[in-house]
């Protein structure tokens, strides 16, 4: 006698590099993560201070949008560039937020550091520039956002590689 087993269930197909690393990148926060993220992390008097960096990809071939396999490298790149309580999120296409501890001037250096590592992935047309606005218990999360913002737009203009902290109007 023979006894009939039901079938195997039909093993899953294999998913393309281009699915797993979509996958990859689309697990970053977004941009309403960052707003909390900051909200919890606003100095409070004798708290040590803490930087939002906004590193903003460019291309100089202006496509769109940038290919998945390269949003994976990057990713990977600034995950693996965060230190214990740093935090890395995605806010929009092709930009990367950390919130870093520490003053701003080690915020800077990180910055320079970061924007040319991406020129250092050597992926043809890509750099980077970035945008600093320091944390402070005076002003609410969407203000030190608007003020990185600003900044990165700022740094974009300029040019590759460049880093532009938000200072006060004198």
């Amino acid at each position: 006698m023979t006894i009939a087993h039901p079938p195997l269930p039909a093993a899953p197909a294999a998913r393309t590099d281009d699915a797993a690393v979509a996958d990859v990148t689309a697990l970053l926060p977004t941009r309403e993560a960052l707003l909390e993220r900051l909200a919890e992390r606003l100095p409070t008097a004798g708290e040590a201070p803490a930087t939002l960096l906004i590193i903003g990809l460019l291309r100089r071939d202006d496509g769109w949008p940038t290919p998945a396999t390269t949003m994976a490298r990057v990713t990977s790149l600034f995950a693996r560039s965060v230190r214990g309580d740093d935090w890395l999120g995605s806010p929009g296409a092709a930009e990367f937020a950390l919130v870093l501890e520490g003053p701003v001037l080690a915020a800077e250096t990180a910055g320079a550091r970061l924007v040319d590592a991406v020129v250092a992935l050597g992926v043809p047309g890509l750099s980077a520039a970035a945008g600093i606005a320091p944390l402070s218990p005076e002003l609410p999360a969407r203000e030190v956002f608007r003020r990185a913002t600003l900044s990165l737009t700022a740094a974009r203009r300029v040019g590759p590689t460049t880093v532009i902290r938000y200072r006060e109007p004198v």
